[in-house]
């Protein structure tokens, strides 16, 4: 049987967009391959997958933003890399680092899939020195992966991205879906809500993700106050952790932490708001969506592909508190915008974001390689 690393820097039990990629993919890749996950330890309970090892890394005592980093195991994974066929990249930092190197010194394929715009993720994930990290980690990018065999994309506009910054290596564009069985709308709005412990008068406005400089969720909070403060039946509910957010202990916001189970949150909110200032893709705005949660987003990464203004949703402006008010304002009074915005977006995530699409052509892909 054919051996394959996977190698990450973020993983569960941490929730992003890349632990919970990856644990769509792991079992249906572990059916066919004998598969090794190295990443980081993380706090909280780890994962159980059939038939694949995971090796952790402790993690240093610092932070990049709400970014954590495990210690350089140059050792244990030149060893594993050494052993196995095919690495299968996520990420950047020092566990993507050393084993990008280490492969491209032993003549060993990396795939990497590139979840993020890296040097802008790092960027908005800190206080000061912006232009410095973008510049610093940009120049890292380029030079892994252009040490990689291929590099999996999630949309055009990041291929065009990699290769004006003269990533030379091939690209292969790999659109990400959402499983929508699983991710379905409520029966009952009402009901969804009562078992989530929220009360059901209550116009649930919400987000779910990495709590992070780069999501802006400041922005959010600031457009529900003005909301808020004109309609008190409204509430905030945020799923996820990450860094501390002032606001978070404000009476009208419903802060229930991470969670495994998002979906019984997707379908107790009336309104999905993704703020970001920098996306990719967003699987938590494509699960929203087939949750038939209607969504105001910033017009980022490729979520302006399937979100339509006013066709399947509402986009509006980075940062704009006012422009934001003002599209949480229009779905709260007009119930049939609600109503055409909630079917149309589950319907094009339905068509052109589906999940077992996207597993299709990773195992074809890695294939390929071995």
């Amino acid at each position: 049987m054919k051996k394959i690393l996977i190698t990450t820097d973020s993983f569960l039990p941490r929730l992003d967009g890349v632990s919970r990629f990856l644990s769509e993919l792991i079992p249906d890749l572990s059916k066919k391959y004998k598969v090794t996950i190295i990443a980081p330890e993380f706090e909280g309970e780890n994962p159980v997958f059939q038939g694949t090892s995971i090796i952790r890394i402790p993690l240093l005592q610092m932070r990049f933003g709400d970014i954590y980093f495990s210690k350089f195991s140059k050792t244990e994974i030149k060893k594993l890399v050494k052993e196995n066929d095919v690495i299968f990249n996520n990420t950047i930092g020092p566990i993507g680092i050393t084993a990008i190197r280490e492969a491209y010194k032993l003549k060993k394929p990396v795939i990497s899939y590139v979840h993020s715009v890296e040097w802008d993720l790092a960027a908005e994930g800190v206080k000061h020195f912006h232009g410095f990290v973008r510049s610093a980690v940009k120049c890292l990018a380029k030079y892994l992966y252009n040490k990689c065999a291929l590099i999996m994309v999630p949309s055009k506009e990041m291929e065009d991205l990699l290769t004006r910054q003269k990533i030379k290596t091939k690209k292969k564009v790999i659109t990400l879906g959402i499983n929508t069985e699983l991710f379905v709308p409520a029966e009952s709005k009402d009901r969804a809500k009562a078992s989530v412990n929220i009360n059901p008068k209550m116009f649930i406005i919400g987000f779910c993700g990495r709590l992070s400089r780069e999501k802006d969720l400041l922005t959010l909070f600031k457009a529900f106050d003005f909301v808020q403060n004109k309609h008190q039946n409204t509430r905030l509910l945020i799923v996820g952790e990450g860094i501390e957010l002032d606001f978070m202990k404000d009476p009208g916001v419903i802060n229930v932490g991470s969670k495994k189970n998002v979906i019984p949150f997707f379908q107790a909110m009336d309104i999905y708001v993704i703020p970001s200032l920098t996306e990719t893709s967003s699987l938590s705005t494509m699960e929203a969506m087939s949750c038939g949660v209607p969504v105001i987003a910033t017009p980022v990464g490729s979520i302006k592909e399937y979100v339509i203004d006013e066709e399947t949703g509402l986009l509006f402006p980075r940062g704009d508190i006012s422009a934001l008010q003002e599209k949480i304002e229009t779905l709260f009074h007009d119930s049939t915008l609600l109503k055409s915005l909630s079917i149309a977006g589950r319907e094009i995530i339905i068509k052109k974001r589906q999940w077992n699409k996207t597993l299709a052509q990773i195992l074809k892909t890695i294939e390929s390689y071995l």
